[in-house]
């Protein structure tokens, strides 16, 4: 057996605290690193989520205002339609006291409005330009 005097003692003992000091210090930085990473993931798989919702719901918005726009592309072709068919300017101005509520120089327009039930006015209180209530 080697024996060992005191100051090689106390020099293994350094040099062992020291090693084990910064093993404990790498341990921390890691475990923060890991920490951190974590936090990163969660973020990235949140926004993520947020996107795909985002775009489920802009192409929901696409497909109703693509008909929306179908729809009046319909109506236009059938104005068009209609102003071709008009060669008589009696045809033109039944067609502008009827759907366009126009009179003559002499005529006084009157509007007869029908009476509205309690939810027909409920759901015109919430009506704006362009959406409908769903």
């Amino acid at each position: 057996m080697v024996k060992r005097n005191k100051k090689e003692d106390n020099l293994a003992d350094k040099v062992k605290k020291g090693r084990e000091k910064t093993r404990h210090h790498r341990q921390f930085y890691y475990s923060f690193l890991t920490i951190v990473l974590l936090i990163c993931l969660v973020q990235m798989s949140i926004s993520a989520l947020l996107n795909v919702t985002k775009v489920i719901a802009y192409h929901k918005k696409i497909l109703t205002l693509e008909s929306k726009q179908i729809a009046a592309e319909a109506r236009n072709a059938e104005l068009k339609k209609d102003i071709k068919n008009c060669s008589t300017t009696a045809i033109m101005e039944s067609i502008a006291r009827n759907n366009l509520k126009m009179a003559g120089k002499d005529e006084v327009l009157v509007i007869v409005n029908k009476q509205q039930n309690q939810n027909e006015k409920k759901n015109n209180k919430y009506k704006k330009i362009g959406f409908k209530k769903q």
